[in-house]
């Protein structure tokens, strides 16, 4: 994280020069203020007590635009850090493969992405602005209240401790409010989590008539909150009203110190002077602590980023990786086997199979069987736990993973629009691509006729998640932005379900048309709609229960005829 603050290097010198020149003006003023009382006592004229005061005026100009100056400053650095902390986030999850995405909630990388960065930034601004002028402040002070202390000497230990009593009672609250701290970003991780399933999940919540059941989900966690930031406040509370008592403490005392060794004393004048350094001294060690108030959050939000910054992404472009070109788009599925994270059970299990260009190969079993796992494994969403898949005779591992996806156009099972138009959408991987490649694309995919029918055409407004169309044309508008990218391979995982039986064989004859060349890789629930493909693998509990063209499986794979039976009638067979 500290890359962040390389670029901010001259500002922070900048920053410590205008706070040792803000401290040394400050400094002088207890003295010329004790010069300007002395001369009023002893009658001094007009022009001497101006002069003073111009000085005095002078001094506080300096302090005023040093503060300004510094302010500024520390502002600067603090945004751009956490522009730099925030950008360097966003990039290493987006390097994130999906099983690097199981180990962290969404919810939790948005809050270490906004929040615990504001935090950072906040701490960063108060740390130039109190940090690096507390210790100028506090060593000038106590070298000029030492050098105005004649005559009460003892007056220094008062100010040793009154030190001792605020570092004593913060890091009693500190000790107190730790744990409350290190929970807090927890908590509010569980927030945005619970405000995000509920507002995403609305129509479901709606569906089931469940509202108070969502309202108490967040209310009780919206409670724990609340009781947190409140018992953290009270406790830190105590320390304002401590500091307060401790300085005004201070003050009596050396007053009290000053009139019983009356008799020793200089000037009045020189006490006075020394009141305000010990206050100016305990000042600066307050403005430390108050900084050690909110340095136990800022820490545990630098923790929460590091771990994020520091997590290993699990796959990643191999040492000598080549970049994929012109490919054919050869898929071999070479003994691959897969578990997810450290889990000990197998997914899938020696899977082997070869689809080719040209060819549409299609994956078909029960629900859990791993066809949706199978198809993430080819743009290495997750990488095999064993074996290889193979893309045009080499192992996809070898190649570059910018390459590999750029080979491969995937459609997930979950189709998500983006906040745009339906140009934007359909355009996602080329928005510099041109009309009649996008209006292709949607014609394939059957979606001309609805887009041509909406008010603005293909610039009409998709709102985020694509929340203002229906599922299918949701999933028709997915696959349009898949077919707009040009590749070798494209892979379908369940992206018909939504579809009706006549768009779903409009949309196949489409593709078999357009794609004549390609190698197409579809997964689907329902046999009708692939049995004319050119290959079926049939999957079963992870493993591969039968393998051929539908007449062959009928004869030859009692879980695919199973399947087949259970969803079409005996003349619908035949006549298939």
């Amino acid at each position: 994280m500290l890359k962040a603050f390389k670029k901010y290097i001259p500002h922070l010198i900048m920053c410590f020069v205008l706070l040792f020149v803000e401290a040394f003006a400050d400094l002088a003023m207890p003295e010329y203020m004790a010069d300007l009382l002395e001369r009023v006592v002893l009658g001094a004229g007009t022009r001497e007590i101006l002069k003073v005061g111009g000085i005095m005026l002078g001094y506080a100009a300096v302090v005023t635009a040093a503060s300004v100056a510094v302010g500024y400053l520390a502002s600067v650095v603090g945004s751009g850090t956490s522009k730099q902390i925030r950008q360097m986030l966003f990039d290493k999850i987006s390097d994130f493969s999906a099983a690097d995405f199981d180990k962290f909630q969404v919810s939790s990388l948005i809050t270490r992405s906004t929040n615990d960065v504001t935090q950072v930034q906040l701490f960063t601004i108060i740390f130039i602005r109190i940090v690096m002028y507390a210790p100028i402040l506090a060593i000038g002070g106590i070298i000029k209240a030492i050098a105005n202390s004649t005559g009460i000497s003892a007056a220094v230990w008062v100010i040793v401790v009154a030190v001792a009593v605020i570092i004593c009672s913060l890091v009693a609250l500190l000790l107190i409010v730790q744990p409350k701290f290190s929970r807090l970003q927890k908590i509010i991780d569980r927030l945005n989590l619970v405000a995000r399933e509920s507002l995403t999940g609305m129509m479901v919540v709606r569906a089931f008539g469940t509202q108070s059941y969502e309202e108490e989900r967040f209310d009780k966690v919206n409670a724990e909150l609340k009781n947190n930031q409140l018992f953290t406040g009270r406790v830190m509370g105590l320390f304002s009203p401590i500091v307060m008592f401790t300085m005004n403490g201070v003050s009596i005392a050396v007053i009290w110190i000053a009139a019983y060794m009356a008799n020793d004393i200089g000037t009045v004048t020189s006490m006075m002077a020394f009141i305000q350094y010990a206050v100016q001294i305990i000042m600066a060690f307050m403005m430390v602590t108050m900084v050690f108030v909110l340095m136990p959050r800022a820490v545990t939000s630098v923790k929460r980023i590091r771990e994020v910054l520091k997590a290993p992404v699990s796959v990643t472009d191999r040492e000598n990786a080549v970049k994929a070109e012109e490919l054919r788009g050869e898929i071999v599925f070479d003994n691959v086997s897969f578990r997810y994270g450290d889990s000990e059970d197998e997914v899938l299990k020696d899977i082997s199979f070869k689809a080719l260009p040209g060819e549409t190969t299609a994956i078909i079993g029960a629900t859990g069987s791993g066809k949706s796992t199978l198809i993430k494994l080819i743009p290495r969403l997750y990488d095999v736990s064993k074996g290889r898949i193979m893309l045009d005779g080499r192992d996809i591992r070898d190649y570059t993973l910018e390459s590999l996806r750029d080979n491969v156009s995937f459609v997930p099972q979950k189709n998500v629009l983006l906040r745009g138009t339906v140009e934007s959408n359909i355009k996602y991987a080329d928005e510099n691509g041109s009309d009649a490649d996008m209006k292709l694309a949607a014609e394939t995919a059957q979606a001309a006729d609805f887009v041509s029918a909406r008010e603005n055409g293909y610039k009409s407004e998709i709102a985020q998640g694509g929340g203002n169309v229906s599922g299918g044309q949701k999933q028709r508008l997915a696959i349009a932005r898949a077919l707009y990218k040009k590749a070798p391979v494209y892979v379908f995982d369940d992206s018909f379900s939504a579809l009706d039986f006549k768009t779903d064989a409009a949309l196949r004859s489409a593709l078999k048309e357009k794609l004549a060349d390609r190698n197409i890789i579809i997964v689907a629930q329902r046999v009708g709609s692939i049995m004319n493909a050119d290959q079926i693998i049939v999957l079963d509990d992870g493993k591969i229960a039968g393998k051929g063209t539908h007449a062959d499986l009928m004869k030859t794979c009692a879980v695919y005829a199973e399947i087949a039976h259970s969803q079409l009638s005996k003349e619908e067979l035949e006549n298939a």
